[in-house]
Formats: C-alpha cells, sequence, structure tokens
C-alpha cells in the first residue's frame, strides 16, 4: 500500500505563520497561517484542514503557498477570478451582439431561440437556453413586448372607421338561420 510522503514545512513558513496569525487583518490571512499551523502543529491532513477552515483541500496547497509568497514579498493578492469558463471574450460578444442590435432598432423582434441557434453554429457546439439569456443581461438588454400599436398607424383614420363601422354587418343579418334550413 502506497502512503503519502510526509509534510515538511520551512521553519520560516511556520514562525511567519504564527506571526501572521497575531496581526492578521483580514480572513485570507488568517486562513493562511492556519493553513501552515493546523497540519504542523495539530497534525492535521489537508481534507481535515480545509475542513476546519471551511475551504476545499486544493485551496489548502494554494494557501500554504500564497503564505511562501508573502514571507517573500512576492504574493500579489488572490489572482483568481474573472471569467475562466467563458464561451467568448467580451468583446466577441458585443460584435455578436451588434447584428441583434441593430434588427431590434429596425423594429424586428428578436427571439432568444433564434440568438441561441446563432451561438451555437459561432462556437460548433449546442449552449443551454439560460446562455442566451445571461449574455444578454450582461449587456444590459431587457425584454421588451411590442408595442399595442403599428409606429406607422393612424389613430385618427382607425378611430373613424369604428365609428362609421355598420351595427350590424350586411351579409349576417340577412342569412337564414339555421334552425330555418333544418325544418323545411
Amino acid at each position: 500500500m502506497w502512503m503519502a510522503r510526509p509534510l515538511q514545512t520551512d521553519t520560516l513558513d511556520i514562525v511567519f505563520a504564527d506571526e501572521l496569525l497575531k496581526r492578521a487583518t483580514d480572513a485570507r490571512e488568517m486562513r493562511m497561517a492556519q493553513a501552515i499551523l493546523l497540519p504542523e502543529r495539530m497534525k492535521t491532513t489537508f481534507a481535515q484542514t480545509a475542513n476546519i477552515l471551511g475551504v476545499s483541500t486544493r485551496s489548502v496547497s494554494r494557501l500554504r503557498g500564497d503564505l511562501r509568497l508573502l514571507r517573500e514579498g512576492l504574493y500579489e493578492g488572490d489572482q483568481r477570478g474573472g471569467r475562466r469558463r467563458e464561451n467568448m471574450t467580451l468583446e466577441g460578444e458585443t460584435a455578436f451582439l451588434a447584428g441583434w442590435r441593430a434588427r431590434a432598432e429596425a423594429g424586428e423582434v428578436v427571439v432568444a431561440s433564434e440568438m441561441r441557434q446563432a451561438i451555437a453554429e459561432q462556437l460548433g457546439r449546442p449552449v443551454v437556453e439560460s446562455h442566451v439569456y445571461r449574455l444578454l443581461a450582461r449587456h444590459g438588454w431587457r425584454k421588451v413586448a411590442p408595442d399595442t400599436r403599428h409606429p406607422k398607424a393612424d389613430v385618427e383614420k382607425q378611430e373613424e372607421w369604428k365609428k362609421k363601422f355598420p351595427k350590424r354587418w350586411p351579409g349576417c343579418w340577412r342569412a337564414t338561420p339555421p334552425e330555418a334550413v333544418r325544418r323545411s
């Protein structure tokens, strides 16, 4: 049965972690110090340390590495973040939406399912519907229902037509009722 190699911690890291724990100003610095001190003093495993600190096992190693960088003056803060799982860059998304924006400004109804198909074709793989909605929200698009009236409609002519419309439609009241047809 294979066993993991024993944990070796530099004594300078332990001393620095002690000092950092006393003067820590935020939770990240305290976790860095504890990621060094807990396995060293309490003989906890990385999994146990992660459970105590409330982070993943991989984060314990990351915290230990960040403490070493902090001790050497090379730590620049947590560099993770950003859009690691992006499908398109922000510029690419803006360029993609430019064509759709022109259609929307021309009065066409832009449908999310059509956008989804276009994105899938561009990426070469299918995308879920929520991807389209998140993309639209990210760029400030909002759902706008079509107008109740056509933009070129003449309201005065419509009202005049309503006033002049006959009370009964000429073809309807002259037609033979169905009951009369059946009685014959």
